[in-house]
């Protein structure tokens, strides 16, 4: 890691091949008065304002979507305790935060466009860029994880394909305020990100290696900081006690950690590894299966290229600590993905003694397991499950289960036509009460047996409306 460099508004750090996108430590751009537009650089604080809003969104996305997934289990009192039933009410107050993120991003991207750059017209190509980036989000946001959603403050609500139609348009603006390759490829798997999840396999395939080409390694970070209070809340809870990781995955936790008493982890938004998994899914969907292994090939050289972190003193986690589940602790444990499944060494940690953490990036897939699948079903769970580690800790896995949020009751008692906004989906083969997180935990042979195989459900029903979009 490179020696930060400070300047009077926020840090900016290289770690390697990642690139980070600040928040400021300014006031929030909730000011709109006159006073606020007629001070001297408005538009430079309004938009460290977005920054921050944008960076604490992305933070409560990640803690929020990765319990309303099969990756981590609200083990004790904090944070949402139905997300992992999952339980998506139109009342519930985290959906209503999380709804209104959207709505805030977008609306403080219009008014800095539409009223400060009026009042002050001092705006940099950085400056575009990172408004463009959070407005592109906003419209990523609703359309991978919203039944619908209104467009507009008080408007009816709009259809999950379209936000993420007008997201393609955000991502071409960010593109046209790059300023370098890593930004450029960042904008382009953006595009492939939104393509991928509208189904358009050419174009998601193209934006994908556009990316590659500019940059085979980025990888883009929002950070935190902590000394002024703008904090990772994913950090929190997943540094902490509140969350469990699947004990398939508990090589990859934590996440996110607490390195000193006020510094706060970088939440991923962006990187190569996606434009790779998208790549190598779209091959298995064209049954080119030899390819798509080359490509799986290709992404695990660059997971192994990824910074880990080294003697993570994690030995307060305990894997219980009055929870309502205990969970192992421990490397001689085994753990099957399923009771159809093999047990497997190696995805359990021994919290007792310092662990090594993969900062950026993750996985137990191998290069020969990846030669050991042969027909398409195989090949693919394993694109799965390789996309469930690689963005473990970062809110995407509810997306590929196919789970959306309802609009929120306030929204809908003001709507003319609200249809079915209102109402989750819930696809039918995702394990209700609590199943996702389900396993048997036996502490005399040291085995774990997880219920469900998420991955090979997912497969099981690749020809479904949610799921595979590729298919």
């Amino acid at each position: 890691m490179m020696r930060p460099l400070i300047f009077s508004f926020f840090l900016v750090l290289s770690l390697s091949s990642c690139s980070l996108i600040e928040p400021g430590d300014t006031q929030s751009p909730n000011v709109t008065d006159d006073t606020f537009l007629g001070q001297p650089n408005a538009m430079h604080t309004w938009v460290n304002g977005v920054r921050k809003n944008f960076a604490e969104c992305m933070g409560d996305y990640a803690q929020l979507m990765e319990i309303l997934s099969d990756n981590y289990y609200n083990n004790y009192t904090r944070s949402n305790r139905v997300f992992d039933v999952p339980e998506l009410k139109t009342n519930d107050e985290d959906v209503k935060q999380l709804q209104r993120y959207v709505g805030n991003l977008r609306e403080s991207v219009d008014y800095a466009f539409g009223t400060v750059l009026r009042h002050d017209p001092h705006i940099t190509t950085k400056e575009k860029y990172d408004l463009f980036t959070a407005k592109t989000f906003s419209q990523i946001l609703a359309g991978e994880f919203f039944t619908a959603l209104p467009d507009a403050a008080g408007g009816e609500p709009v259809g999950w394909r379209s936000h993420l139609n007008e997201a393609v348009t955000l991502a071409d603006s960010v593109l046209s305020y790059a300023a370098s390759d890593s930004a450029r490829a960042f904008a382009h798997t953006l595009k492939a990100r939104i393509y991928y999840r509208l189904g358009q396999a050419d174009e998601a395939v193209s934006e994908a290696r556009a990316a590659l080409q500019l940059s085979d390694d980025f990888c883009v970070q929002l950070t935190f900081d902590g000394a002024n209070n703008v904090n990772n809340v994913a950090q929190e809870a997943i540094w902490g006690t509140w969350f469990q990781p699947l004990p398939r995955l508990d090589f990859l936790d934590p996440k996110y950690v607490q390195r000193t008493s006020t510094y706060q982890s970088p939440v991923t938004i962006a990187k190569a590894e996606e434009d790779r998994l998208i790549i190598a899914e779209a091959l298995v969907c064209a049954n080119r299966l030899d390819e798509a292994r080359d490509e799986m090939k290709s992404l695990l050289e660059l997971v192994a290229k990824r910074p880990i972190l080294h003697d993570v003193n994690d030995h307060l986690e305990g894997r219980f600590n009055g929870g309502s589940r205990h969970y192992p602790n421990g490397r001689d444990y085994r753990v099957a993905a399923s009771p159809a499944d093999s047990l497997r060494s190696g995805l359990v940690l021994d919290r007792r003694q310092p662990v090594d953490i993969p900062l950026i990036s993750g996985t137990s897939v191998s290069k020969s397991m990846v030669e050991a699948a042969h027909s398409q079903d195989e090949v693919l769970e394993l694109v799965y499950l390789l996309r469930q580690e690689i963005f473990f800790g970062e809110g995407r896995r509810p997306a590929d289960l196919g789970i959306r949020m309802p609009v929120c009751d306030v929204e809908v008692a003001n709507m003319k036509h609200p249809g079915d906004s209102d109402k989750p989906v819930i696809p039918p083969f995702i394990p209700l009460e609590g199943g996702m997180d389900d396993f048997t935990l036996d502490e005399g042979s040291h085995t774990v047996v997880i219920k469900y195989n998420m991955n090979r459900i997912i497969v099981e029903n690749k020809l479904s409306e949610y799921v595979v979009p590729f298919l």
